[in-house]
């Protein structure tokens, strides 16, 4: 795998309204949005799934209508990670791991967001990586900051679970890989989900994306600043500089 080729740039989500026109053609209809989405970009973060799983026909129409080389990373339910915060992680698991799995090989990692006012609990999370299934990617994004010590980055190493490397409203987490791969979410410079990230911090990320992949690591990167289609405008503007 080349270093253009292990990483990998998209946006959270491509089913915005307020992207047309800005990204999307008034004359692509909406249900043609993820194909017009796909011959710009190689990977999606499906963030619906966090509100409602989708159904399995849906999951089935993405693998077959994208790209043979397309990837689709999925947030996990809402349900797992802010209504159970990880318990029963056998039971809260089964109907999210059946359903996502209809993605088979354009299936990327699974990205659990944990609630920004649960505090460090690694009890729960030794429980929780203690069960899932080893055939995937996963990667935690902790936003409460009480998680990011050592302890829990040695808890996500040794399940080669990634910690989710994030910038929101200012704030950015630590730059702790801690798997074979690395995932990035960039939630906008400004307030949550607003403005445009500029040349310069773009071509910092990119010289770092640079750096992991010559240390043989996949890079996972997504844009979350919807405004304006800012995401899929930064995206562009770092896939240029890859």
């Amino acid at each position: 795998m080349s270093q253009r080729q292990s990483i990998h740039i998209g946006t959270s989500g491509w089913n915005y309204h307020h992207w047309k026109e800005v990204f999307y053609p008034t004359t692509v209809s909406a249900k043609d949005w993820l194909d017009f989405y796909t011959k710009r970009f190689q990977t999606v973060e499906i963030n619906t799934s966090f509100y409602q799983l989708p159904a399995e026909k849906t999951f089935e129409n993405w693998r077959k209508t994208s790209p043979q080389d397309f990837c689709f990373a999925v947030k996990a339910s809402r349900y797992i990670t802010h209504m159970k915060k990880l318990k029963d992680p056998q039971q809260s698991l089964e109907k999210f791991m059946s359903r996502v799995q209809i993605l088979g090989d354009k299936m990327g990692p699974i990205l659990f967001q944990l609630p920004p006012r649960w505090s460090y609990n690694p009890e729960r999370l030794n429980a929780f990586l203690e069960a899932l299934p080893s055939d995937y990617r996963y990667t935690f994004e902790f936003r409460d900051s009480s998680w990011w010590k050592e302890e829990i980055y040695d808890a996500l190493s040794k399940y080669d679970v990634s910690f989710c490397i994030f910038h929101l409203a200012g704030e950015l987490s630590p730059q702790t890989v801690t798997a074979d791969f690395a995932y990035v979410r960039l939630h906008g410079p400004g307030d949550a989900y607003q403005g445009s990230y500029d040349q310069k911090t773009l071509s910092e990320w990119a010289k770092l994306f640079k750096k992991w992949a010559e240390q043989g690591k996949e890079i996972y990167c997504y844009f979350d600043n919807d405004q304006n289609g800012y995401a899929v405008k930064n995206a562009s503007m770092l896939q240029e500089m890859i």
